[in-house]
């Protein structure tokens, strides 16, 4: 799907423990508006979305809802907390009237909530983890700080 753009209404940014949830609407739709009609596809996936001259640019969301009614069209679109200053860019736009350009994107769902990726490792039976060999262990970081003396001179300028 390509971009499609729409003035909406940016209703509001509430923020909860682990995401951003940004409420769009759009008054005035016709039954049967061809741009409107192709979001509905989109809803429950993830979408690439921007708000027209943002600094936070393009962002990636849940598409988590669309509902109609006879006076507008709702959005709900869910970022995680980790854009955390993409959020803070796209707040100073609520309340306001924006031109948004929404698509889908190629990332699952899963992929999206993902989280960073760890070190791997592999327990044993006796559940003892075995760790790869160039792995900083914490007896690598009291030698260290062994090593530095808290009383050493320091000159003073």
């Amino acid at each position: 799907m390509s971009k499609t753009q729409f003035n909406v209404f940016f209703k509001m940014q509430q923020k909860d423990d682990k995401k951003e949830v940004l409420k769009f609407e759009i008054k005035g739709q016709e039954d049967g508006d061809e741009s409107t009609s192709s979001l509905y596809s989109l809803a429950g996936s993830i979408i690439l979305f921007e708000i027209e001259g943002c600094a936070a640019g393009e962002t990636s969301a849940e598409f988590m809802n669309i509902q109609r009614d006879s006076k507008k069209t709702s959005m709900k679109f869910a970022i995680k907390g980790d854009s955390e200053k993409k959020a803070q860019e796209l707040y100073k736009y609520a309340g306001r009237n924006v031109n948004l350009s929404i698509q889908a994107s190629q990332m699952s769902i899963e992929e999206f909530y993902e989280g960073p990726e760890g070190i791997e490792y592999q327990v044993d039976g006796n559940g003892n983890v075995d760790v790869p060999k160039d792995q900083l262990s914490i007896d690598d970081v009291d030698d260290q700080e062994e090593e530095r003396s808290p009383f050493e001179e320091k000159e003073l300028h």
